[in-house]
């Protein structure tokens, strides 16, 4: 799976955490690991151009998708036949404007950017809010992706420290035996 993130937005993004968390949801969705998405994280300026252009609303704002190729269920799964690289889209996120949204959930902006990136690559799967019913659905799916990729990525950070805490005593006992 390509994943493309491009930090142009003057606020700094760990660009490999979006990475991973875009491919953590795409990898739970099933999409075809040929898959290729781009992330792009924006000014307030350019995403306020951007929301103007294509969603004829003014001013920024947090999260804007754009899919690219239609996606088929057969695109989809993970045993789908080779059918080349499947363009998924691109994401849009603004930093500058996600960082009060993040002050008022009370969370950090990485873990906002988290979250707008997985509901970014749920647009593009299809998923949309317009509706009530579509909203619960969309968002229970769009927490439990991100909570799963939490957990995993605390999953991995204990197993690494056990390694270097193994590491440690290994090296300890190796020179108290010298």
């Amino acid at each position: 799976m390509s994943i493309e993130v491009c930090n142009e937005s003057g606020v700094t993004v760990d660009e490999s955490l979006i990475a991973s968390v875009a491919r953590y949801a795409l990898d739970a969705m099933h999409v075809n690991p040929a898959a290729e998405l781009s992330i792009l994280a924006v000014t307030t300026e350019v995403m306020s151009e951007l929301h103007e252009r294509w969603m004829d609303e003014p001013g920024p704002t947090d999260v804007m998708s754009f899919p690219m190729d239609e996606l088929t269920e057969e695109s989809r799964r993970p045993d789908a036949p080779e059918m080349g690289p499947a363009l998924l889209g691109d994401i849009v996120l603004c930093p500058e404007f996600a960082t009060e949204q993040a002050r008022k959930a009370g969370h950090t902006l990485p873990d906002e950017l988290h979250l707008l990136t997985v509901h970014g690559v749920l647009h593009l799967l299809g998923y949309d809010h317009a509706e009530p019913d579509q909203e619960r659905e969309m968002f229970a799916l769009q927490n439990k992706l991100l909570g799963d990729w939490r957990a995993a990525m605390a999953e991995t950070a204990a197993r690494e420290a056990q390694r270097r805490s193994d590491s440690a005593v290994l090296g300890t006992v190796g020179l108290e035996d010298s």
